[in-house]
């Protein structure tokens, strides 16, 4: 007996537990080939993949000193004004040797005598013009005759100290390096950064073998969504994964930093460690905003529909911050950062179902 045109489109779509399982199999041994094969390509980009991860970190080191010589001028400028001293520069100087010429300062306090010493100049020479010299400066005398030779003894000019300013180029200044800990973490920071470049490199390949082990438990008439899907979430999860990158970290880590000024804790950043949230989050970026294409899909096979997208949208909410709170670092900042573009996807998500039209019966053809 013939089949019916219903039952040969559930006998191609149907497959057993097992065959869903060896179906993920294969694409889990292919997507690592991927990857073992974009790990080696990655190995040739290392180190410039280093330079890149690095920048935004240096980045923020720079701007945290560079904001902090300008509040440490302006502190010192504000005791010189109110003990009626001459300040070297003027704030304005400061702020423009600090922010276009990238210079920093080390401020020292040392003794008249040492500087003169080291320019080979006499005290009549450094002495500012209008003012007198350390030698023409009054002697105390005792008022007690007996005491005149112990109070010529022990009488000595004190001069106050004169504040001494270091400029260097910011890029120079060691405490606005990346530090490691061991001989090998260079060696282990690079393996990572390969790695993240293969994984790179090898995403396309690595989200096809999702999206075929996807279409593997859909109907043939569904399936055609798998080739349309595929582009689009690809491009979605590198353009989470910039998002990250050239925009969120460095809102991110100039936040944090402010709280070492506040707290008057100088920042010594670990390259391992940042590694790790340079990583992590760009990958956890990319992967949320699958959300309009997951919701997308979704509604494309009936499981959900725009009526049911909207009747739960305070509950999809709810659980976008909580996955932004997993997803992030325990700072508010990187939570919100993630939670609120994940809102916008969703509405927008929501309003692409919309535009897609009510679903078809999948057992039309």
């Amino acid at each position: 007996m013939a089949k019916t045109r219903d039952e040969d489109l559930f006998a191609e779509s149907s497959m057993s537990f097992g065959e869903h399982l060896e179906e993920l199999r294969t694409a889990l041994v292919r997507s690592l080939l991927g990857l073992i094969v974009g790990f080696l390509v990655g190995l040739y980009f290392g180190y410039d993949v280093v330079d890149i991860i690095k920048s935004p970190l240096e980045k923020s080191l720079a701007t945290y000193y560079k904001d902090g010589a300008v509040l440490e001028y302006k502190t010192f400028l504000a005791k010189q004004n109110e003990a009626g001293l001459p300040a070297p520069y003027t704030l304005e100087q400061v702020e423009h040797l600090v922010n276009e010429d990238k210079l920093v300062f080390t401020m020292y306090q040392v003794h008249p005598s040492a500087v003169r010493t080291t320019l080979g100049l006499s005290e009549a020479d450094s002495a500012a013009p209008g003012q007198k010299s350390a030698a023409t400066k009054p002697v105390l005398q005792s008022s007690s005759a007996s005491n005149t030779a112990k109070s010529e003894a022990s009488t000595t000019i004190v001069e106050p100290l004169t504040p001494l300013f270091v400029w260097q180029p910011v890029s120079t200044l060691d405490r606005a390096s990346i530090k490691g800990l061991s001989a090998q973490e260079a060696f282990m920071i690079y393996l990572k950064a390969s790695l993240m470049a293969g994984v790179l490199f090898a995403s396309p390949w690595i989200f096809y073998q999702l999206w075929i082990f996807v279409a593997a438990g859909l109907y043939p008439t569904e399936r055609r969504f798998v080739h349309i899907f595929l582009p689009i979430s690809l491009l979605l999860f590198l353009t989470g994964a910039a998002f990250c990158f050239f925009i969120i970290f460095q809102f991110v880590l100039d936040y944090l930093f402010r709280f070492n000024r506040e707290l008057g804790i100088a920042p010594d950043p670990r390259i391992n460690e940042w590694l790790g949230f340079a990583i992590f989050l760009p990958v956890g970026f990319g992967l949320s905003f699958q959300l309009p294409l997951v919701m997308l899909f979704l509604n494309r096979i009936g499981v959900m529909s725009v009526a049911d997208y909207l009747a739960k949208w305070k509950i999809s909410v709810l659980v976008i911050f909580v996955v932004a709170m997993i997803l992030t670092p325990a700072d508010p900042i990187s939570m919100l950062a993630m939670a609120i573009p994940l809102t916008g996807l969703f509405f927008g998500g929501i309003l692409i179902c919309k535009w897609a039209g009510p679903r078809k019966n999948p057992l039309e053809r």
